[in-house]
């Protein structure tokens, strides 16, 4: 499983995501069930793409969160390359459709 850094507050995302060309930010609730069944298949998703660190909030302990990245409903997962976000997903995920946008953005990015 891809390892996961635990991020608690706006400046730690954000320090995470300048610390890492390629950063994935993955933001939950304690009570999502949905939350709970997609980490899982999104560390074994990520495990193909080594360049890519992954970072997990928990929207419950840092509200701010929500607002500085306008999150409407989690898990919200936010794929950030150099800075900008390039991928945003939310709820009900498609994984082919997510690695299909991870293999485009990874091909041009990652060297």
């Amino acid at each position: 499983m891809k390892e996961l850094q635990e991020l608690n507050s706006v400046r730690a995302i954000d320090a995470f995501i300048h610390d890492h060309p390629l950063s994935f930010v993955y933001i939950s609730r304690q009570d999502c069930s949905v939350c709970h069944a997609v980490l899982p298949k999104l560390r074994s998703l990520l495990e193909d793409y080594p360049q890519i660190r992954l970072g997990w909030a928990d929207a419950d302990v840092a509200r701010e969160i929500v607002s500085e990245f306008l999150i409407f409903s989690v898990p919200a997962l936010l794929l950030f390359v150099n800075g900008k976000e390039l991928i945003r997903e939310g709820r009900f995920v498609q994984f082919d459709s997510l690695r299909t946008q991870i293999d485009r953005i990874y091909e041009a990015y990652a060297t």
